[in-house]
């Protein structure tokens, strides 16, 4: 289901469409592995990642585009995204979600997104982030 901007009864766009169509949606993607690839503070999910991020910048990009209501890339590629179920393998808490969301809101703001436009993605992302824990904060950590 793509995500809708606007007041009911007027013409809605898609955050697709808000966002500024692929384009900016690969800008998006580009520089949010390049900061999880730099960044210190985003460590624990990039090992989480292969060494080489062609594959999940594709996939990244493929998925965002659907789900903010562009072409179902992804869904036309692989199938229904599962996304908990697929991120099932890996320990996801908080601090993984923190560490996700910061590379991605890091992400928007470099490539100067606009900030209401900010504020409205960060706030559907971090339902999707939240919704990817699958361990407790009082496991330990996984070596």
């Amino acid at each position: 289901m793509a995500l809708e901007i606007g007041d009911e009864g007027s013409s809605q766009k898609t955050l697709f469409e808000e966002l500024g169509g692929t384009e900016k949606i690969r800008d998006l993607v580009e520089k949010f592995y390049d900061i999880m690839d730099s960044d210190p503070r985003a460590l624990g999910i990039r090992a989480m990642h292969a060494a080489d991020l062609t594959e999940a910048r594709e996939k990244l990009f493929m998925f965002l585009t659907g789900w903010s209501g562009g072409p179902s890339l992804y869904i036309d590629r692989y199938g229904h995204p599962m996304l908990r179920k697929r991120h099932l393998p890996f320990a996801i808490g908080e601090s993984e979600r923190d560490q996700w969301m910061l590379c991605m809101v890091r992400a928007m703001h470099e490539i100067n997104m606009e900030e209401s436009i900010v504020v409205r993605l960060a706030q559907a992302l971090w339902s999707v982030a939240d919704f990817m824990r699958n361990k407790s904060e009082s496991e330990p950590p996984q070596t």
